[in-house]
């Protein structure tokens, strides 16, 4: 037979209030009751009814999460932390892959809104228009949304973002202090948040310099493997190529490496590299990559210390948060001594 609440309640010793509390997640019940419920709940094999909850209760304790892909990292951090965080919470988490196409984000939003989501957690397309505009129907029709990495120009939804434009003029003066002149910058799309505001640090930091802005040291495309690949060949076969490339596309970074790799190309005798967005992989790559870490851990719990808060009933206040970049001196970029 099926296990009941009240076969949990009576194993862990409280009421059948109390026990239902804490599986729910609620705020009445002490940390340690809710851990010792939840784990005699879990040792007898039960399994909350949330169809019947909703109905009472009117929340379907799902939360929505989308994002464009699983390769890019600060993505994979933000699915960790949204699941774990959540799930001790008593939710479930909805992951959806956009593949950065506004259809089948369109879709996604839909099908989310169909299953009754509490709240939804969204790293939203750039060109989004009609979108956006289905994420404030959410937020009308008291689903909160937290936007994350990328705004919805012109709508009023919580944003919590990365330091861009900060973090891309950090990283381009670092290559200028030394002593770098030509920097090849591969960026995203104008039309997201990320690619916008990494060009405009990247462009600030070489005016301040007193440096042209030469368009063809600036390949921006698609958050791809093969943007990189198209992205670093053109570069790098410039009758005067750069001498550093800032790769400010995170998920074209595997294309770089393989041009670099397939030229004969020694990182960073020959050619200084950094790149945008940490990954553990780049720290382990030889020599270890040089990046500008946009703070993806802080940002995903930032989401998430938002969401709860909109959750327990606090009004949507529209405001932009931002998160710090940093940068972190590896072994991938040298000073550039001229011949």
């Amino acid at each position: 037979m099926a296990v009941t609440l009240r076969d949990v309640a009576r194993a862990a010793d409280v009421s059948i209030a109390t026990a239902s509390r804490a599986l729910a997640g609620s705020s009445l019940t002490n940390h340690a009751t809710q851990r010792h419920v939840i784990q005699v709940a879990a040792a007898l094999g039960y399994r909350t009814n949330t169809f019947a909850r909703a109905l009472k209760t009117k929340r379907s304790r799902l939360i929505g999460l989308t994002v464009h892909n699983l390769e890019n990292a600060s993505f994979q951090v933000l699915a960790s932390v949204v699941q774990t965080r959540m799930q001790a919470l008593g939710y479930q988490v909805i992951l959806s892959i956009s593949a950065d196409n506004p259809e089948q984000e369109r879709d996604i939003f839909k099908t989310l809104v169909d299953h009754s989501v509490d709240g939804l957690i969204a790293v939203p397309n750039g060109a989004n228009g009609a979108n956006g505009a289905q994420l404030l129907a959410m937020e009308h029709a008291d689903i909160p949304v937290i936007c994350a990495v990328r705004r919805v120009e012109g709508a009023t939804l919580e944003s919590v973002l990365a330091g861009d434009l900060d973090g891309a003029y950090a990283g381009t003066k670092h290559l200028l202090d030394l002593g770098h002149r030509r920097i090849g910058l591969i960026v995203g799309m104008s039309d997201t948040t990320s690619g916008k505001e990494r060009l405009a640090g990247y462009k600030r930091a070489m005016q301040e310099a007193g440096l042209p802005i030469d368009p063809a040291l600036i390949q921006a495309g698609r958050y791809a493997p093969e943007t990189g690949v198209v992205a670093a060949n053109a570069l790098l076969s410039m009758p005067t190529p750069p001498s550093a490339l800032f790769v400010a596309n995170h998920e074209s970074s595997l294309g770089v490496l393989r041009v670099v790799s397939e030229r004969g190309l020694l990182i960073p005798d020959d050619l200084s590299l950094l790149f945008y967005e940490d990954s553990p992989w780049f720290e382990w790559q030889r020599p270890a990559i040089s990046v500008v870490d946009s703070g993806a851990a802080e940002m995903a719990n930032l989401a998430v210390d938002r969401l709860v808060q909109r959750l327990s009933g606090v009004a949507n206040s529209g405001r932009e948060y931002r998160v710090g970049s940093r940068l972190i001196q590896r072994a991938s970029c040298r000073a550039f001594e001229s011949h």
